[in-house]
This record gives structure tokens, sequence and C-alpha cells, in this order.
């Protein structure tokens, strides 16, 4: 059996802070504000999964209001969601991103954040696609304020 899970989030982004994209540090003067490291890739693709799962989302799981997950790597957080959905009986079939972010150019990034995250999911790399595309200037994500992403993950039931 197949089942389909969406995720989507944003974080804004402040000085300070590094900005972790996919499981990678990537060079830039802001970075994400959030109780975790706050990769809105991660956190998108850990609602895609628990969505697909029907296990509620990241929050409920790890709640930005517990000490334990305060400036946690999300890289944790995402390897005790796929052992979540492993308690299922599902494993990843694929998932597909996109990130939105008027800066940093993310292009140059895309293939380190899918090693990353094939790594951390015990996945093939053919299993995971990254986009990136700019709001045209449009929006939060135009004027520099912040970078949401987007997932969808196709999970099976082994």
């Amino acid at each position: 059996m197949f089942r389909i899970g969406m995720g989507y989030d944003v974080h804004r982004l402040v000085e300070g802070r590094d900005l972790w994209l996919g499981g990678i540090k990537i060079p830039y003067t802001y970075g994400l504000d959030g109780h975790s490291d706050a990769d809105v890739l991660i956190h998108a693709i850990c609602d895609a999964l628990l969505g697909a799962a029907n296990m509620r989302d990241i929050g409920y799981h790890f709640p930005d209001t517990a000490a334990e997950t305060d400036g946690i790597d999300s890289k944790i957080l995402l390897a005790k969601t796929m052992d979540l959905i492993a308690s299922k009986g599902y494993r990843l079939g694929n998932i597909d991103c996109t990130v939105c972010a008027e800066q940093p150019k993310l292009n140059p990034h895309v293939e380190a954040m899918k090693q990353c995250l094939a790594q951390v999911m015990g996945t093939d790399i053919d299993n995971i696609s990254i986009k990136a595309t700019t709001t045209e200037r449009l929006g939060f994500t135009g004027r520099k304020e912040g970078i949401s992403a987007y997932a969808v993950a196709l999970i099976i039931n082994n």
C-alpha cells in the first residue's frame, strides 16, 4: 500500500544564527530563527512523512516547548521521524521538495543536501528530489524576511 503526505514549513531570517538547510550549513549572512536549528527543509520533510503515515505533525512529536529539542539538529528529528513511520510498518518511497528563498542561491548546495538527507534517511539519493526557487521578489520570501519549504513524501507499507 502506498500513502502520500505533504509538508510545509517557514522560518524567518535573522542575524546571529547559522543557516541550515537540508542538513547542511550554508554560508550566508543570516540564519533561520527557531527553537531547533530551524531547518525548514527537514521540517517540511518530517511533516510530509508523518502526514503520510497519519501520525500528526512535527510539532506534536517534537514540541517547541520541550527543553530536549531546544537548539537540536534537525537531522536528529528526521532520523526519529523515520523510526516513527517504521514503527507503523512504513518505509520511504521517495520525497520531492521545493525550497523558496530569494537568497542565498541554493542550486550549488542541492547535491550536498540530497547526499546528507539520503544518509540520514537510509535511502538511495535517487529517492530524494530537491528544487530551489524564488518568489520573484514577492511576499516575505521576496523581501528576504524568511525561507519556506514544501515537501511531498510517498511511503510504502512493508
